[in-house]
């Protein structure tokens, strides 16, 4: 079964999402809509029905050239001493949809927005993802993101450009 990934709405549920980690289900429940009225991010729903089973949430962001790998930081001009970038902050799938691959299906889709409005809208060369422990690094290793010194994990923007072109 496919569910629609939507911006978040108002008539969305909301206080049932439940992943299991604190941080992700107070932010969706508690602050989200507040980031949405101050532009802080775009926020991203799945949804069963008006229910939310899974998202993510996409803002703009900048890394040090020196954090990127050697191979990236050649190809970009010496004159940017901080690159712009796409921060994909928060990723969740309610607990009770786990298991059906519903965090690989929003994450391709984040690519996807990230990529289009990179291509489209506004300047960005790569995806960045701050792990929030090491099962989620671990998610993000799966599908080729290099983890920086930071702790941050990096994908360039070409490399999810391959996917869509």
């Amino acid at each position: 079964m496919s569910y629609p990934i939507l911006p978040l709405q108002s008539g969305f549920n909301k206080k049932d999402f439940c992943c299991g980690k604190d941080m992700l289900d107070n932010y969706i429940q508690k602050q989200a809509s507040q980031d949405l009225k101050r532009r802080l991010s775009a926020i991203f729903a799945m949804v069963d029905d008006s229910r939310v089973i899974g998202y993510y949430t996409l803002s703009s962001t900048s890394v040090s050239r020196e954090l990127v790998p050697e191979d990236v930081q050649k190809k970009m001009p010496p004159s940017y001493h901080d690159l712009p970038a796409t921060l994909l902050g928060r990723l969740a799938v309610d607990q009770n949809y786990k298991g059906q691959r519903l965090g690989e299906y929003l994450l391709m889709d984040a690519l996807k927005v990230a990529f289009d409005a990179s291509e489209k809208h506004i300047g960005s060369m790569a995806l960045i993802v701050d792990p929030l422990d090491e099962d989620a690094e671990a998610f993000y290793t799966k599908y080729d993101f290099i983890k920086l010194d930071s702790g941050k994990m990096f994908l360039p923007m070409q490399t999810i450009a391959a996917l869509f072109k």
